[in-house]
Order: C-alpha cells, then structure tokens, then sequence
C-alpha cells in the first residue's frame, strides 16, 4: 500500500484532546535548561549560547563520538527536500502538543484509535512526499552506505507489533498536584500515552543491509522535521543491541500509513523505551563505533530510557457518578520492563485496595486493560487511586521521588470523582 500527501492528511478532532503549547516539554521556552536542571554536575552539560552544531556535540561527547547536525551545509539540502513547504498542513496539530483525553478511550478495543493518539513534536509537524523521500544508512559501523526508497521500504519483510509510546514527561503536571512540588516543562497527565498496532521493517533488516560491523556500538536515527533551536534536528542514539532486537520502521498505524503528525512517512517504534526513541518522520541513520552523543541524550532526556510503571482510569476528571448504583470502572496499565500482573483499586484514599479483574497479560511493552465494580455510597468529592505491579516486580509507590526535569513519576494517580444522587 503506497502512501501519499492527500490521502494521509486527516481531521485532528480537538475534542479528544487536551491542547498544551509548544515546545515546554523541556520546562524552558528557548535556550539552555536552567542550571542544576539536572542535578549537581549538570553544568559541564551546558555550553555558552555561542556553541552549536558539530562543536556541541563534540564538546558533550568527550571522548565519544559526535554525531552529525542537519544544519551542516553537505545535510541541509537532504534534510528539506522532502518537505512540503516546510509547514504544517490541513488536518494536522501543527505546533504544540496535544494529550489524550482518558475519558475517550472508553469502550474502545484494545488499540488506541488514531484518531485520539496523543501529539508530541519538538517543532511542528513537517509534510513529506513519499515519492521523493529517501532512509539513508550510513557511519562507520556499517560496511556501506545504503538508501532506501518508500517503495523499497514497503517491499521489505515486515512485522507486525503491538507497543506503548509514551512521552518520558506524561504524569508531569503530578508533581506539583499531588506532591507540591512542580517540575518545569509540559504540564502532562496522564494521557501522553498510545498503544498502537504498527506495521513496518524490523531496523535489524534495515541495518543488515548496510552490513552492520562487529564494532558497531550505538545507532543514532535522526528526524526530517524542522532544527529545534540552536541544537540541529532531534536525533537519539540507540545502543546496537537494541536497535537489532525489537526495534521497527514502521510506516503504518492501526492498518493505515502513518498520518503526518505520527512520523508519515516512515518512524522508529522502540517498544517499552521513551517516545524521544522513536523518532518521527525518519530519514538518517547513523551506525557509530563509539558511544554516540546528541543534545537529545545529553541535555535533554539524559538518563531516561525505559518508562516506568503507571495506571489510569478511563474516566473523566471530576466525573460525576450515582450514589448507591453499581458502576464498572475500566483503566489500563503499563510498564516498560514488561507485562503488568496485577492492578488494584482503592475508593477509600488508599486505606484498603481491591484487585481488578482482568483478560490476562498476553502483550508484553503495551498495556494492560482492567476493570472493578464499585457502588458509591455517599454524595460529593472522592478519590479514586489505581496502582499496577508488574513482571519485574515493581508496584507504583504513593509517592515517588522529584525528578528536575519532570520525567518518570510512577506514583499512583488521585483520580477526583462527585458522588450524586442518581
């Protein structure tokens, strides 16, 4: 099936969204993220406003290796020829984020329809012609160069995956609701989530191609969407064993080429990894023989890879819910390091919890749907909470550890609901 411009471009229905603006995802509207963003040591990340590009990366690598800046005079050229008009078109978000509305993926399938996907970007969201677009793999981690067409792409042996993508903020706006103590950057709950049915080339048959070398260390993929600021394209370094595990160029979503605010024509899926792994609108891979460093693993989401365990409710905020009636709460949970193996609910402030039923734990790195029946029994506000447990043993804290830059609150969520009378 070969995607094109027109038949890609869809309706965003604002309704099952919430809108945030872009880009505060890193807590800082332009330039360097304050100091101490993160931690201690974190001003040897930092470097004067007068340093970009190539010299940035190299002067954050140390003694690895520096990958390539989309604004570099030979890239450039590549980088926006296969743009349509270098903008945002009819029928996509454009600039900004958009967060899932929980209280939508009610009687849903498993899937999270395309329609109500949550939008991430760093910029906007670029259009590309597939007829002209190119995949280029290169670096000395492979014994030749190659490039792939969208046709090409197409032809390839394709697999078929389950998988979450979830933005490392989701949960952010938690820290100062719940825990008092707010973290810049986009102020997510917890609808900056996904589960989607992709279909595409695993990126170890991708590399197989280009020969991948012995000494091949880290695989750095890099965007076709506008340079973020001073810092060149989002690129994200990938170690080698992992890009040739499970990780997929897909080039289609829930049985349809992927929509323009999605990647189209072609992105990375990296099962249980940060969303900033899978990199949207696809068009270089670089396969380094050293440790690779970009701003997009050294001043932003340093430290972040897998995401960790959480839970929600498919509910609206505030719901209103009949006293003395018999109600079926639904949510879903997930993790990361695998499959969740149990839920528990509790409607009493988390004095006592009661586990939730649910279908079984069949797809490993996407969620988990659950439900409980509960019959409220007095009028006004309530908290519900959820918390999930999984495979690897870690269940969701009340309360969890403040992180500088808004990333992996794992905490159960306090879910405000009014009893009323029915």
């Amino acid at each position: 099936m070969r995607g094109t411009l027109g038949a890609i471009v869809k309706p965003l229905p604002a309704h099952l969204f919430i809108r945030h603006a872009a880009d505060a995802e890193h807590g800082w509207d332009s330039g360097d993220p304050p100091a101490g963003a993160f931690g201690p040591d974190a001003g040897a990340e930092f470097l004067p406003d007068d340093t970009s590009g190539h010299a940035a990366d190299a002067a954050r690598a140390g003694a690895g290796h520096m990958t390539g800046d989309a604004a570099s005079a030979d890239d450039a050229g590549h980088a926006m020829d296969d743009v349509a008009g270098g903008a945002a078109g009819e029928g996509t978000l454009g600039s900004g984020n958009a967060e899932m509305r929980w209280e939508s993926m009610a009687g849903q399938g498993y899937h999270t329809p395309t329609d109500r996907f949550f939008v991430r970007h760093h910029t906007f969201t670029p259009l590309i012609d597939a007829a002209t677009w190119r995949l280029r793999v290169e670096g000395h981690g492979v014994r030749r160069r190659a490039e792939f067409g969208y046709d090409e792409l197409l032809a390839m042996p394709a697999r078929t995956v389950d998988a979450a993508i979830e933005c490392a903020g989701n949960g952010r706006r938690f820290y100062a609701t719940q825990q008092g103590m707010a973290a810049p950057g986009t102020q997510w709950g917890l609808g900056a989530i996904g589960v989607a049915r992709w279909r595409g080339v695993p990126l170890s048959e991708v590399l197989r191609e280009a020969g991948v070398r012995d000494e091949a260390v880290d695989v750095v993929a890099a965007g076709l969407d506008a340079p973020f600021e001073r810092y060149g394209r989002v690129r994200r370094p990938l170690p080698v064993w992992k890009a040739m595990d499970d990780v997929l160029v897909a080039y289609e979503m829930n049985g349809e080429p992927l929509l323009p605010d999605h990647g189209f024509p072609a992105r990375l899926v990296v099962p249980g990894w940060a969303g900033i792994a899978s990199i949207k609108w696809l068009g270089e891979i670089e396969v380094c023989t050293t440790a690779a460093f970009t701003p997009w693993n050294t001043v932003f989401y340093r430290g972040v890879i897998r995401q960790p365990v959480k839970s929600a409710f498919e509910l609206a905020w505030d719901a209103r819910l009949p006293v003395g009636e018999p109600v079926v709460l639904r949510g879903r949970s997930w993790s990361g390091r695998g499959r969740i193996v149990r839920v528990q609910v509790s409607f009493d402030g988390g004095w006592s919890w009661h586990d939730a039923d649910h279908r079984g734990q069949h797809l490993v790195g996407a969620w988990l749907p659950w439900h409980v029946t509960w019959v409220p029994e007095h009028r006004g506000p309530q908290v519900l909470m959820a918390r999930a447990t999984d495979e690897s043993g870690i269940t969701q804290p009340l309360v969890t550890a403040w992180h500088p830059a808004g990333y992996h609150f794992d905490a159960v969520v306090h879910h405000p609901i009014h009893g009323v009378r029915g």
